[in-house]
């Protein structure tokens, strides 16, 4: 059973690799940013985090699912993720810039934020009688330790790290040493829920070891 993964997030693809499945990597090509103001637009209202993360994830997916590889079709499941982080009823995606980084920091140290990553999965399978997908959003309580100085700040963000990832953070990598305690799934801060997924894989009748193809 091949997973192929609508994403090039080195801590998704660790994730998984973790859990004993190594997944076909493909870029989705989405233009996020496009999508979201479409939506709204056509909405007339802003999205809520989940409804965002959701809407991005369905999107990776089914870019990738009209992916064709030297002439065949993919076979096997399709998995979109998106993760956005939401603090005082904002929104914040990746920072990008050393100073948004910097900023964003220095409003949620000491403080608690919601951590929303979004899933879509689409069965692909060549045996399948018709395409289905499903999706779900999974959502971690992030707390900050409140004694993070300016300097540790200004460090961290110089390494580069929190420019390209959802709340300027990690959990897995250099910055988990400034958060305090994690309410919820845990992996759902890495991007990437497994509960959710095997969940999601459930609905289509397949169990999660069907997908363990690393050695051990």
């Amino acid at each position: 059973m091949r997973l192929y993964l609508a994403s090039t997030s080195p801590a998704r693809l660790a994730t998984l690799r973790a859990a004993g499945i190594e997944p076909i990597l493909l870029s989705s090509g989405v233009d996020e940013e496009a999508a979201v103001l479409a939506a709204e637009l056509a909405a007339a209202t802003a999205l809520t985090g989940p409804e965002m993360v959701l809407l991005l994830a369905r999107l990776k997916a089914e870019a990738v699912a009209s992916h064709v590889v030297a002439g065949e079709p993919i076979d096997g499941f399709i998995l979109g993720g998106d993760s956005a982080f939401e603090i005082d009823g904002a929104i914040y995606g990746k920072p990008h810039l050393p100073e948004v980084a910097r900023e964003r920091w220095l409003q949620q140290r000491g403080r608690e934020g919601r951590l929303h990553s979004g899933h879509w999965l689409i069965d692909a399978r060549r045996e399948s009688s018709a395409a289905a997908s499903a999706g779900s959003v999974s959502t971690a309580i992030v707390r900050f330790a409140d004694n993070i100085s300016d300097a540790e700040i200004d460090a961290y963000v110089a390494t580069g790290e929190p420019l390209e990832v959802a709340g300027a953070f990690t959990i897995d990598s250099l910055g988990g040493a400034f958060i305090r305690e994690i309410v919820g799934d845990p992996h759902a801060v890495v991007g990437l829920s497994l509960a959710t997924v095997r969940e999601l894989l459930l609905g289509f009748g397949v169990s999660w070891p069907e997908l363990w193809n690393l050695p051990r």
